[in-house]
């Protein structure tokens, strides 16, 4: 992976309106300087498999964030896979249920992309998590659905929510799983040439 010379110059864009993704960049002391979240077409191919579902998602988004020069976009995108099965943000509280009701008492992978453009180049990485969720009874879907945090959330359920009490256990990125595996995150805008460390807070 080709790194660019660090310019404190530049303006990161984010091209995601999620509230999760900045507060995770809010670790890392960054604010961006614009939103900009792209319009894009997220319909899963006929036997796209996840991995390359999400990795595609995230490149197309960055591709059609406009950017000028001495910006670097930042874009993510987030799934959650049952086996081969993608299960993206549930359009209503059914599909939320079948979901949960999918996912109980199982173990599935969550897979966030990143992808940085700068210029006309593109910095692209995944993360592949496992959870676990339990057994989860009528009640507690319920509750939970009655909630309304499942709206907007891969799978229908959000880790940093209520729901952090379904999980008992997970293997990889806690930071992928909500959306934006910083690890990563850092090492792209780093290789693009924003400088992450250093910079005047």
């Amino acid at each position: 992976m080709t790194t660019q010379s660090p310019d404190h110059t530049l303006r990161l864009i984010l091209g995601s309106s999620s509230p999760r993704r900045r507060e995770l960049l809010a670790q890392l002391s960054i604010t961006p300087a614009e939103i900009r979240p792209p319009d894009i077409d997220e319909d899963v191919r006929k036997g796209e498999l996840p991995r390359d579902y999400v990795n595609r998602i995230a490149a197309e988004k960055a591709a059609a964030v406009p950017i000028s020069a001495g910006e670097v976009a930042l874009c993510a995108d987030t799934t959650v896979a049952l086996g081969r099965r993608i299960m993206g943000k549930p359009a209503d509280t059914d599909e939320a249920r079948a979901f949960l009701h999918a996912l109980s008492g199982r173990r599935h992978k969550v897979i966030t992309a990143v992808a940085v453009k700068r210029d006309d180049q593109i910095w692209q990485k995944d993360v592949q998590s496992t959870v676990a969720l339990k057994s989860l009874s009528k009640g507690e879907i319920d509750a939970y659905l009655a909630s309304g945090d499942w709206r907007g959330k891969a799978g229908g359920y959000a880790i940093q929510g209520p729901a952090g009490a379904f999980v008992p256990w997970i293997n990889g990125s806690y930071t992928g799983i909500v959306g934006l595996p910083l690890t990563e995150t850092a090492g792209l805008l780093t290789a693009a040439g924003y400088p992450v460390y250093g910079r005047e807070r």
